[in-house]
């Protein structure tokens, strides 16, 4: 295994980053009013994702990688809490919701996975 010189290197971090376009691009089709709402606050929850994992790899420090890993996976909740409830505003379809709560689920267990690793490490 090739050893992670970059946060870009980590798979969690490039699953994190599809998550966060996913959402971006699906949020693109929620009404006009909810531009302040529940679109901006989907947007930033997803983005939180990969950015936080970024920011705790940069840190250096295990204890620190493995705190924000752990706010990586709280936005990662919330943007999927907001996801189910985008579609019940009708906003998103069944099948849009579940391709983003699959990918999510996914992120999510590498999340963990990576927390873990990190602990045992």
């Amino acid at each position: 295994m090739a050893a992670v010189r970059s946060y870009r290197d980590l798979i969690a971090w490039q699953k994190a980053m599809d998550y966060a376009v996913m959402v971006h691009q699906e949020s693109a089709r929620f009404p006009k009013d909810e531009i302040y709402g529940l679109r901006g606050q989907i947007r930033e929850s997803s983005v939180s994702v990969p950015s936080n994992i970024a920011e705790g790899h940069g840190r250096r420090s295990t204890k620190e990688f493995r705190r924000f890993l752990s706010i990586s996976y709280g936005s990662l909740c919330e943007a999927q809490t907001q996801t189910l409830l985008a579609e019940r505003f009708g906003y998103w379809d069944n099948s849009t919701t579940e391709r983003i709560i699959r990918l999510g689920e996914e992120v999510g267990r590498l999340i963990n996975g990576l927390r873990n690793s990190i602990k045992r490490s």
